[in-house]
């Protein structure tokens, strides 16, 4: 492991060097599966990043805003949760937008954001130094969907992950208890896990938002294309696939595709994917979840629902859990 000296005294920077893998195998794998998929991480290039943010700022996306009402509303409560003077871990932290609305009222001996672009994490813990000059920064370079180790470090105190963005919907179920047990064993018996939870709702306000008037996440969609091209050496063209987004009612899943408007085969790696048309490529599920049935979801991981946040719709929440 390598640390970098940051200019500011309150911010370090620690590169666990996390491997990006065979990125070309793991997407020529998942196009030659009988359902085409691609891993939703390949949204977010520059161009990709930049999409979601606009996303987070329509009328239609609910979960962004209503999440930080949560936060900010109930942060002197959720302080008294999560106990102040605690290490606050943030595992994919991006820009450490959300954790600014807890930071004066956590008060935490250090935060810790977990990303694996390098270069990003360190611009947004220098400004995050910046703007929050008492806050002591330990920033991690690391894959947290894989090894990762919380450094030796830290200061001895509780440590609790900050789990924000209904993240764990991205997750199949079985693989969301697998990453709440992990976030268990390394927070120790004392610890806590604070995290935002989409609510199961009408499938008109879903679709809605999944689905906006402006064709933002339609974009945001078909950018995943224009992403994996150079990865792959491949020619897949976006003016021959559509966005496709709606709510499995049995799986209680938004899922996002991409559907070929036309029978092509599209050259990958000096190879060929070739699709019928209507066939899709599965590039997105979003798991929605009832207070009982994620309630049920931590338990399975060990853990226990402490207390729960929620706005005044009940679209959104947010969760503090323990180890039972």
């Amino acid at each position: 492991m390598n640390s970098l000296i940051a200019e500011m005294s309150n911010v370090q920077f620690e590169n666990q060097h996390p491997s990006q893998g065979d990125r070309r195998k793991e997407l020529l794998q998942g196009l030659q599966q009988p359902q085409k998929s691609v891993n939703p991480k390949y949204f977010y290039d520059a161009r990709g990043s930049e999409l979601f943010d606009q996303i987070t700022r329509l009328f239609e996306y609910y979960p962004t805003r209503t999440e930080k009402q949560i936060l900010q509303r109930y942060r002197s409560e959720i302080a008294d949760y999560c106990g102040r003077g605690s290490i606050l871990i943030e595992p994919g932290s991006g820009s450490s937008e959300k954790v600014r609305l807890l930071l004066d009222a956590l008060k935490p001996a250090a935060y810790v954001p977990i990303d694996i672009s390098a270069e990003f994490l360190y611009q947004s813990a220098m400004q995050l130094g910046e703007e929050f000059p008492w806050l002591k920064i330990h920033a991690v370079c690391a894959d947290f969907n894989h090894d990762w180790a919380v450094s030796s470090a830290l200061p001895q105190s509780k440590k609790v992950f900050f789990y924000p963005g209904s993240t764990i919907g991205n997750m199949d179920p079985a693989a969301a208890a697998s990453f709440l047990s992990t976030l268990r064993e390394k927070m120790g018996r004392d610890g806590g896990v604070l995290i935002g939870v989409d609510l199961h709702k009408s499938e008109q306000r879903l679709n809605a938002a999944y689905n906006d008037s402006q064709g933002i996440t339609a974009d945001f969609n078909l950018n995943i294309l224009t992403h994996i091209n150079p990865l792959l050496d491949a020619e897949f063209s976006r003016e021959t696939f559509s966005h496709h987004a709606f709510y499995n009612t049995d799986e209680q899943r938004i899922e996002m595709h991409l559907v070929s408007d036309q029978k092509q085969t599209v050259r990958c790696n000096g190879s060929a994917v070739s699709f019928e048309k209507g066939e899709t490529i599965h590039t997105e599920n979003s798991y929605k979840y009832t207070l009982e049935g994620f309630a049920q979801l931590a338990q399975s991981a060990d853990l226990e629902v402490q207390h729960s946040w929620l706005d005044e719709e009940k679209l959104f929440s947010v969760h503090y859990l323990e180890s039972i």
